[in-house]
C-alpha cells in the first residue's frame, strides 16, 4: 500500500465506497480484501419472526420463515449469497459496512420457479462478541420487509419481520 495518497484518490474512494469502507481498507493494509468481510462469510441458520408485541402469543405463531443463509466471499464491501428454503432460494446482493457494529444491507430476489417474483429487503447487524461471553456464536440480527407481493397476492407487500441468523460451524 502506498505511503501517501493524493486528494483525488481519497475523494474518489470515499465517493465509491463510503468513509467506513475506506477506513477499513486503509486499516486492512496488505491483507486480502475479502478478509475484512470474513465475519459475514459462511453458512448461517436463518429464522425470522412476525413483529407481534402480544406477550401471550405462542412462540410458534411468530414464525415468518426459516432457511439456510449462505454468504459468499466477495470483494470488500459486497454481499453475495443465497437464502435457501430446501430446493428453492432467493439470490442475495447487497453491501457490507464496517462500522460499529458491522452491518449488511441486501436484497433477495426469487431465483427458482417457486420463488419467481419474490423480492425481500434485509438490514442486519453483526452482534459484537461479549468480552466474557461463554460459547457465544456469531449472530446477525435485523429486519426484513416483503418488498413486493407474491403468491397471487396472498403474501402482501410491506410485511415487516425481525430475523436472527446464527453462524454454523465450518
Amino acid at each position: 500500500m502506498s505511503e501517501t495518497l493524493d486528494r483525488r484518490t481519497v475523494l474518489r474512494t470515499l465517493g465509491c465506497l463510503g468513509p467506513t469502507a475506506f477506513v477499513t481498507q486503509l486499516l486492512a493494509g496488505d491483507r486480502d480484501e475479502s478478509e475484512a468481510g470474513a465475519s459475514f462469510f459462511g453458512s448461517w441458520t436463518y429464522r425470522s419472526f412476525l413483529s407481534n408485541p402480544d406477550i401471550k402469543t405462542d412462540f410458534n405463531q411468530l414464525e415468518f420463515a426459516r432457511a439456510s443463509l449462505v454468504i459468499e466471499r466477495a470483494p470488500l464491501g459486497v454481499l453475495l449469497g443465497r437464502l435457501s428454503f430446501d430446493q428453492d432460494y432467493l439470490a442475495l446482493k447487497g453491501a457490507i459496512s464496517y462500522g460499529n457494529p458491522f452491518s449488511a444491507r441486501f436484497q433477495g430476489r426469487g431465483a427458482t420457479s417457486a420463488t419467481q417474483g419474490w423480492i425481500y429487503d434485509y438490514l442486519g447487524f453483526l452482534v459484537p462478541a461479549w468480552p466474557d461471553g461463554v460459547d457465544q456464536r456469531p449472530c446477525i440480527v435485523g429486519t426484513v420487509i416483503r418488498t413486493v407481493a407474491h403468491s397471487d397476492g396472498n403474501a402482501k407487500a410491506g410485511v415487516v419481520a425481525s430475523f436472527i441468523a446464527v453462524k454454523r460451524d465450518a
